[in-house]
């Protein structure tokens, strides 16, 4: 009887310290909420305050709600110690009152957040103000129809498979292809324009980490598949009305999915990538391993900097709500300086006591030495703190010794926009993703807005959809039939094999890295503004 309530003891506790983890999770993430609507009542009152300002009658009203907003983030900024990263640290924060907030967070959020601003305030060489009309782009799509499917029973027999090859309805997509979802990195440009005006190669590097851990802000709520892109589909984003940018993709490989990219910004800098897709289907989740490397470079400096992507995981696949993870390692290099950053995506863990999503993070000099500690997580926000002080600690675990860091009191790099109203019910997409697939005149025939089924799907015509994702995925397959056909009648013959060509990308070796990738040719934008379409293929 003694032994009996013993071992009765030892699972009571081994019950109650479990329900207290579970406790404290659910705490957090109710904390987590309150922030958020707290959030949205702030971004609602400067609505009201901004339209209240009419441009007509007060031409500078953006600006003066940009430094309304400022106040609201000195209220409310909260201060975290930096965490724990593969090299262990631990850090103090040290009082600092020398150093000034500053407001650019809350005014990107002013800026980039509203793509349905009517006016804007363009500041001519001779300084004047100039109120011009901007394009009204849409803010809503139609409502995602209630449509119930059971994924179980089309991937059961699919385990181990590469998921581009798994004939998927549409029911388990989101109407974006992943070219758009490739340029919806792009939320927040608004960070590389503040890294091209940075004199420190250092703090640059902050804010460029802090756009690498932004892309992933997007996916928390996002757990539907993008359209495969058709081989020779592309996509186009032209932002250089109110964003400085324009975007360019295009399909450059159909097995295994691969995706080629180029933007340049007026402000001051230059992306490209190339991004092959492995995701796998393991029976209880989806594992996503975007392969390939980001390159920037910033015109006025020269740095360029280079990272990769971390891998997304899909859970519950077989029973349960669908839900997201980042996890993984980014090692973002300065080619021209060789600073570093290294960044931590901690997977998540329903034992772990550490914050969900949590991504850590620390930038060092070619020497080695850390000069600034990154925290935050990626679905919300990213913190820098500048080390003062560094000296070794005491042992932690697993025999590691921790570096003990003093730094200077956090600032905010990056904070998250709130999604729009009714996100929930237009597939929790953000302002920008709203915008992607809207259709504007003038773009290649093979881009992606003009692609039917995915047109269909948006509008809520899913049958019709799926009837279409099933036609052209035949003839994708006949026309990758009749390429393999050409290609070993040309072997017979005894001449050189040449594959599909993409038409605005072409692979060349980097300098820097020395590895081959896709590179943007040019010619795009000439032939948009000659509206000479003439070599493009029919894909749709």
């Amino acid at each position: 009887m003694i032994n009996a309530c013993r071992d009765f003891l030892d699972v009571a506790e081994t019950h109650s310290r479990r329900w207290q983890r579970a406790l404290q999770y659910e705490r957090e993430q109710r904390h987590h909420l309150e922030e958020t609507i707290e959030q949205l009542a702030k971004q609602h009152n400067s609505l009201e305050r901004a339209w209240r300002e009419a441009p007509s009658t007060h031409p500078d009203g953006g600006e003066r709600t940009q430094e309304g907003d400022a106040s609201d983030e000195n209220e409310d900024t909260e201060f975290f110690d930096a965490m724990e990263d593969s090299p262990a640290f631990i850090t103090v924060t040290a009082s600092d009152h020398t150093q000034h907030r500053r407001s650019g967070s809350n005014q990107s959020i002013m800026s980039g957040g509203l793509p349905n601003n009517e006016w804007s305030h363009n500041e001519n060489d001779s300084g004047s103000n100039n109120v011009q009309l901007r394009r009204v782009r849409r803010s809503r799509i139609p409502n995602k129809p209630n449509y119930s499917l059971n994924l179980w029973s089309i991937m059961k027999n699919c385990i181990g498979k590469e998921l581009s090859k798994i004939p998927m309805p549409v029911n388990f997509n989101e109407p974006l292809s992943m070219l758009q979802r490739l340029t919806e990195d792009l939320e927040y440009s608004d960070l590389l324009d503040r890294a091209s005006r940075c004199e420190s190669s250092l703090e640059q590097m902050c804010l460029v980490a802090a756009f690498s851990v932004s892309s992933y802000s997007t996916t928390i709520h996002r757990t539907a598949k993008p359209f495969n892109p058709l081989l020779g589909e592309t996509y186009e984003l032209d932002r250089l009305d109110d964003f400085g940018y324009r975007s360019i993709c295009e399909q450059v490989s159909h097995h295994p999915p691969a995706a080629a990219h180029h933007v340049t910004s007026q402000r001051g800098w230059t992306l490209w990538q190339e991004i092959t897709i492995d995701s796998k289907f393991r029976g209880k989740y989806i594992s996503v391993m975007p392969l390939g490397c980001i390159h920037l470079q910033f015109h006025s400096s020269g740095n360029h900097y280079v990272w990769g992507k971390v891998t997304s995981t899909v859970h519950n696949i077989i029973v349960g709500k669908l839900w997201i993870d980042q996890s993984g390692d980014i090692e973002i290099v300065n080619h021209r300086t060789k600073d570093t950053c290294h960044l931590k995506f901690v997977p998540y863990s329903y034992f772990s006591r550490d914050l969900s999503r949590k991504v850590t993070g620390v930038v060092a000099d070619s020497e080695g030495t850390a000069h600034h500690i990154l925290s935050g997580t990626w679905d919300d926000k990213m913190e820098s703190a500048k080390i003062v002080e560094s000296s070794r600690g005491c042992g932690g675990s697993e025999g590691k010794q921790k570096t003990l860091y003093q730094t200077l009191q956090p600032k905010v790099l990056w904070k998250k926009y709130p999604l729009p109203e009714n996100s929930e019910n237009m597939h929790f997409f953000s302002s920008l993703a709203l915008t992607l697939n809207e259709p504007e005149e003038g773009v290649a025939p093979t881009d992606s807005r003009l692609r039917p089924d995915q047109r269909l799907m948006e509008a809520g015509l899913w049958d019709e959809a799926n009837a279409h994702k099933q036609r052209l995925e035949e003839r994708q397959r006949l026309e990758r039939r009749k390429r393999e056909a050409q290609a070993t009648q040309v072997l017979e013959e005894g001449q050189d094999i040449e594959g599909f060509q993409p038409l605005w990308f072409e692979r060349r070796t980097d300098d820097s890295t020395g590895e081959s990738t896709y590179v943007y040719r040019g010619g795009y934008w000439e032939a948009k503004d000659r509206q000479d379409w003439s070599q493009c293929p029919e894909i749709f």
